[in-house]
């Protein structure tokens, strides 16, 4: 759990992706924020969705895991929790990026909503898989959503079974893409069943569910994905998604087109 928290916790202090610090912004110029974490062991899990504020989403998500009965927080009463966990809380400026501000000001006046890679510039969605020691699966999530989304959409994100998933007996998922078609494909979950009832591979059942669920329904998207033998999948029907796992061994693998 924690390897998976540090990862995305990382990339959330990164601006170059479309999460915490570097969130897109909504309609109405703020910065709505969901994540997730879900653990493989006992299948507990947190999320929150549509947070402002939260230096760190998915350390938000966890202290919803693990101290409280709830599986999602939203909005007002999430952020009322963590200032009572005190957890990091940081002013709009920290949040603003001249880059996604533009991206906001090219589509404001339409109805369109923008995933945040269709630009020239790959930045995205961020999360991450691990497999500890013991072979414990764990799953992390985290995204700033859809530039000029309104009225206080969520996607996939934070909706366990749908953006993330973790089960020792099967598989540990992240996803990243149109939210709305991930969410109804029950995109991660969908994969597990694949594997448990079906016996499918990992990577049989992602490109199954990648290319012959959501390609056919027009859903662009991707997932990183580890099994139960530590087997790592990382797929995805778009152009390209930023990717890198490291094994046991510290070999370390980086792509971001079809290589």
């Amino acid at each position: 759990m924690d390897a998976v928290e540090v990862a995305v916790k990382t990339l959330e202090d990164n601006p170059l992706f479309n999460a915490g610090k570097g969130s897109v912004f909504t309609h109405e110029g703020n910065h709505e924020m969901d994540a997730s974490i879900m653990c493989g062991e006992t299948k507990m899990a947190g999320a929150v969705a549509g947070v402002s504020g939260i230096k760190n989403p998915v350390q938000l998500a966890r202290l919803v895991m693990e101290k409280t009965e709830h599986v999602m927080l939203s909005g007002t009463g999430a952020i009322a929790f963590a200032k009572k966990q005190g957890i990091a809380i940081e002013a709009d400026e920290y949040f603003f990026d001249e880059f996604r501000y533009n991206q906001l000001l090219s589509i404001r006046d339409s109805e369109k909503v923008q995933l945040d890679h269709a630009q020239t510039k790959k930045m995205g969605t961020v999360g991450a898989v691990a497999m500890d020691m013991h072979g414990n699966l764990a799953a992390a999530t985290s995204t700033g959503g859809m530039t000029n989304k309104r009225y206080g959409r969520i996607g996939d994100t934070p909706i366990i079974g749908a953006g993330t998933w973790a089960d020792n007996q099967t598989c540990a998922i992240s996803c990243t893409g149109h939210g709305e078609y991930f969410i109804r494909e029950v995109v991660a979950h969908h994969i597990h069943c694949l594997m448990l009832y079906k016996n499918m591979s990992l990577a049989d059942a992602c490109h199954e569910v990648l290319f012959n669920k959501l390609s056919k329904d027009k859903g662009e998207g991707g997932l990183i994905a580890v099994d139960a033998q530590g087997i790592v999948v990382l797929d995805f029907n778009s152009d390209g998604m930023y990717r890198a796992f490291i094994t046991d061994k510290q070999e370390i693998v980086c792509s971001i087109y079809g290589d």
